[in-house]
């Protein structure tokens, strides 16, 4: 497996740890089994776009199981933590944040962790591993408990990106509320479309959420022997902003419903006052239609043929057509 070429993104990055610092990064997949036998090294790999020639390359350093191997070249897979003989299999899912209003990019990560390394695999580029890289750098003081800090880095950004994920969320129903209850609202239809957007949103940032609670509580278990004593605290704090996320999550799944249902019952009232103003107007219209209407079919007014007739006919439309009109506009209906 060779490096792209030079102004295009590299297919795979690695880091050497020896003795809690990084002391080596950037070198050939192939010297992996060499820093691996001194058992003070811990090794990261990232592979981009990888083939199965990639990890038949692995295999007889890591013995990563054929179902692994296969979950993770086949397609999009659910968040999951599995368990194999020589290594866990993670799956999870990086959110970034779009530059359109309500738009969200979903990015899967797929980890092989071991005894002494951590391999990431991604499909493309969409997630930046430069970021986790300086989160590490930035906690370097946690980098003597090996593949636990390098998980706990990554795991704490992807969840720091579920988070930033839901406030953005929560301002984008906030700025549809406000223009739920614009009088001089013009863009119903773009309304409506965000809101579609962003219940949509909200459902499949929530497949993405719930599973992590899982995945962090079988860490948090002794019995995979992943998380020590001393970075469980860390990773109980990754658990809490899960459970953060997933719980902001739902409760703007029920107010994204909420704003649905308002904007329903907003238009249906609408709907109703236009109603109310063109039977209003249609009934005062009808006034003169009916007195004009049915002394129009040879019928003799009185006064008819003087110009007292026309002067009474005329008052007593504009008389009660005004009195139709203050009546209506009295029950707002005009």
């Amino acid at each position: 497996m060779e490096p792209s070429s030079a102004g295009s993104s590299r297919r795979f990055r690695t880091r050497l740890y020896r003795g809690g610092a990084c002391v080596l990064q950037d070198f050939a997949p192939a010297e992996i089994p060499e820093h691996l036998a001194d058992p003070a090294s811990v090794v990261w790999l990232d592979l981009c776009r990888p083939t199965f020639a990639d990890f038949a390359m692995l295999e007889p350093e890591f013995g990563l199981h054929e179902l692994a191997v296969a979950d993770c070249l086949q397609g999009p897979q659910r968040s999951k933590l599995d368990r194999y003989a020589t290594h866990l299999l993670l799956s999870a899912y990086a959110v970034e944040l779009g530059t359109g209003p309500t738009s969200l990019i979903f990015t899967e990560v797929t980890v092989f962790i071991t005894e002494r390394a951590l391999i990431t695999v991604r499909r493309d580029e969409g997630f930046d591993m430069a970021q986790v890289v300086a989160r590490w750098d930035a906690a370097a003081d946690l980098a003597p408990h090996g593949v636990a800090f390098l998980l706990y880095g990554l795991l704490d950004h992807m969840v720091d990106g579920h988070l930033s994920a839901v406030h953005r969320l929560d301002e984008d129903i906030e700025g549809l509320e406000k223009l739920l209850f614009d009088e001089h609202r013009s863009q119903i239809q773009e309304v409506q479309r965000r809101l579609f957007q962003l219940r949509r949103n909200l459902v499949e940032l929530r497949r993405v959420v719930l599973p992590m609670q899982d995945i962090l509580s079988s860490l948090l278990h002794h019995r995979l022997h992943v998380v020590d004593q001393t970075m469980e605290p860390y990773f109980q704090n990754v658990y809490d902003h899960v459970m953060r996320a997933d719980e902001w999550s739902a409760s703007l799944r029920d107010l994204a419903s909420t704003t649905v249902e308002s904007n329903l019952i907003m238009q249906a009232n609408r709907i109703n006052m236009v109603m109310k103003r063109v039977t209003s107007w249609a009934a005062i219209i009808a006034v003169p239609t009916a007195i004009t209407g049915f002394y129009g079919q040879n019928v003799p007014y009185p006064g008819f043929g003087t110009r007292l007739g026309v002067v009474v006919s005329t008052a007593l439309i504009a008389i009660l057509s005004v009195l139709l009109y203050t009546l209506f506009k009295r029950k707002d209906w005009l």
